[in-house]
């Protein structure tokens, strides 16, 4: 019978299958790390702004959705910076198909998701 650790032990092993294959999984699929890394780095050569955060990302049919946030406009104190909150969407190799603007909030600004 399966142990908590050969479970835990198979998991590792496919974690490090797909990051020994350049960060891609057995699907040609970048690895979701990479996909996050891609969405965050590809966003700031356009916009020509660091990125401060990848808050969502998810596996699409067409490869990879992420949403990264970025200082828009920064201001003293920095809770009163403004936001701006994309969608980025890849392709299954870590390609920029395209990105949206969602949102803009104060940094300070509590999510009020219902």
């Amino acid at each position: 019978m399966p142990t908590s650790d050969d479970k835990s032990s198979k998991d590792s092993q496919s974690r490090s299958e797909e990051e020994s294959a350049g960060g891609r999984s057995q699907n040609g699929r970048v690895a979701v790390a990479e996909a996050m890394r891609l969405a965050a780095g590809q966003l700031a050569e356009l916009l020509q702004r660091e990125p401060g955060s990848v808050s969502a990302v998810k596996a699409t049919d067409e490869g990879w959705q992420a949403d990264v946030e970025v200082v828009e406009i920064e201001r003293i104190p920095e809770t009163t910076s403004v936001m701006g909150s994309y969608r980025v969407q890849l392709d299954g190799q870590g390609n920029l198909l395209g990105y949206e603007r969602t949102s803009r909030y104060s940094r300070g600004q509590i999510d009020q998701r219902k």
